[in-house]
């Protein structure tokens, strides 16, 4: 007779719920081993680039970070780069580690500004974990249009 699957747990007598479930709880090692903190990239640095008729507007989610740990600067022209680390929390030995989810590291995003792009007046600001960098736009010129008479 073939073994039909169950979501009654015979062993425990409870019903397997797949959303609680911890695949790894039995194993040997500790849950805050599963993840390397030192080599895991911040790779959840999600930026938006919109562009207004005056500037090329890029907004960045940064939960958890101080201005003091992002850096913005305009190289090689106009390579915008915006970079900055989140710290691992310091681990306690005493402290018991039920689950790892939160980034840490090091993150870095580069975009080629276009032609149009002000670099010598960016601007940046941060508020409530939010990274707002303000790229002015030069000016678009109208061209100078001269009528001319026909003669004949």
């Amino acid at each position: 007779m073939a073994m039909i699957p169950s979501f009654f747990d015979n062993r425990r007598g409870t019903i397997f719920d797949p959303f609680t479930w911890e695949p790894f709880k039995d194993f040997p090692f500790p849950p805050s081993s599963l993840v390397s903190h030192e080599s895991s990239a911040f790779v959840n640095t999600r930026i938006d680039w919109k562009e207004t008729p005056e500037a090329h507007v890029f907004k960045a989610d940064l939960p958890g970070l101080k201005k003091e740990e992002v850096k913005v600067e305009v190289e090689d022209d106009r390579v915008l780069q915006i970079s900055g680390e989140r710290k691992v929390e310091k681990e306690d030995k005493n402290d018991t580690w039920h689950r790892v989810e939160r980034s840490s590291g090091k993150f870095l995003r580069r975009f080629r500004l276009p032609e149009d792009a002000r670099v010598e007046q960016v601007k940046a600001s941060m508020e409530n974990g939010v990274l707002t960098v303000t790229v002015p736009k030069e000016e678009v010129k109208k061209p100078d249009v001269k009528a001319i008479e026909i003669s004949g």
